[in-house]
This record gives C-alpha cells, sequence and structure tokens, in this order.
C-alpha cells in the first residue's frame, strides 16, 4: 500500500473511533445489543491500524500515521466524550424537559405503564427527551417527587439520567431502584446521575 493511502486509512480509523466515543450514548440507546459488535469493530481496526502504523515507522521511516494514531489516542484519553455529550443534550432539551415537569406537576402526564406504576410513557413528541424507550420515572420522597429523564438505561437495570427534584434535594443511592454512584448538579433542580465511576 502506498504511503499516502496508508496515512488517509489512519485518519480515517482515527475518525471513526474518535465518532464512536462521541455518538456513544446515542448509538448505545439505538443499537442496543448491538453496541458490542460495533465497539468491536472500530476498535479493532483502530488497533490494527496503529500497529501497523508502527510497523510502517520501523520499516519506511514513515511517521505520520503514527503520529494521527498517537493525537487520536491522547483526545481518547483526556478528552472527556460523554461528560460534553451529556452537557450538550442538557442544553439543548432544558426547555422541553421542564415542559414535561411542568405536565407531570398538573396532572397531565400520570403513570401509565402497566407493569411499573412509577414509569411514564411520553407522548411522541416528548420520548426522545429520555433514552432507553421514552420513559420517565418518578421517585417520591417527603411531599416532593423526583423525575428521571433516561441517558443510559441498561438492560440488567443500570441507568444514567437527568433527575428534576422539586425539593432540590440530590439524588441518593436506592432512588429509582437503582445503585446511584455518581451525582451533579447541572442546574436548580437539576441533578445527572450515573452508576459510573
Amino acid at each position: 500500500m502506498k504511503k499516502s493511502n496508508w496515512f488517509v486509512l489512519s485518519i480515517i480509523s482515527g475518525i471513526m473511533v474518535l465518532l464512536f466515543n462521541l455518538f456513544e450514548p446515542k448509538l448505545a440507546d439505538d443499537l442496543n445489543l448491538l453496541m458490542v459488535p460495533v465497539f468491536l469493530l472500530v476498535y479493532s481496526f483502530f488497533i490494527c491500524t496503529a500497529i501497523l502504523s508502527l510497523i510502517l515507522l520501523f520499516k519506511n521511516k514513515d511517521w505520520k500515521p503514527i503520529v494521527v494514531q498517537a493525537i487520536t489516542a491522547l483526545l481518547l484519553f483526556f478528552v472527556p466524550f460523554n461528560q460534553i455529550i451529556l452537557n450538550m443534550d442538557f442544553k439543548w432539551n432544558h426547555s422541553k424537559r421542564e415542559q414535561v415537569v411542568k405536565m407531570v406537576e398538573d396532572g397531565t402526564l400520570k403513570p401509565n405503564v402497566s407493569h411499573n406504576s412509577s414509569l411514564i410513557h411520553l407522548p411522541k413528541e416528548y420520548q426522545s427527551l429520555s433514552s432507553g424507550g421514552g420513559d420517565i420515572a418518578i421517585e417520591h420522597s417527603g411531599d416532593g417527587y423526583n423525575i428521571l429523564f433516561f441517558t443510559f438505561r441498561g438492560i440488567l437495570g443500570g441507568f444514567s439520567g437527568f433527575v428534576y427534584s422539586t425539593d432540590g434535594q440530590p439524588p441518593s443511592d436506592g432512588w429509582f431502584g437503582g445503585d446511584i454512584k455518581e451525582v451533579h448538579k447541572m442546574d436548580n433542580h437539576w441533578y445527572i446521575v450515573g452508576p459510573y465511576e
């Protein structure tokens, strides 16, 4: 393969892995069980390209492909892609999520999922606000309640998401029937929770 072609291939593998990381939350929601093969395909291509770029460096003294791979690897380690996406999602959809909160407060939206009395399946125009099927979860605490908009909803019960708290108190472990390990305040009454560490 020509040096210029290998350089282009290393750029393509780098872009693929960066785009995968940037859109991983959305892909996880859309692809669900196919995420593992897609992950393996993208990262295998990147690793193979990196190994062959290293060989090309020693064999032909062509350093450009390995530099692209190294820059990509550094970006993967130091750029918080997940946090960037979550912050953008929160800002872009904040007003629509506030509309849903108001509908829950005024009783327009009530639990409507037969197998779980704490879930509300959102109307079609709001389903994109909560991953994993367009449901939100309601957790009562004292006189108030909390509303969870999923950003990730795992098959085995793990989840992360944006929580609106009517009394402004941060969510605690065990809320929404899950294992909440991280809580970060996003805005007044709004938190992001996750099982990730």
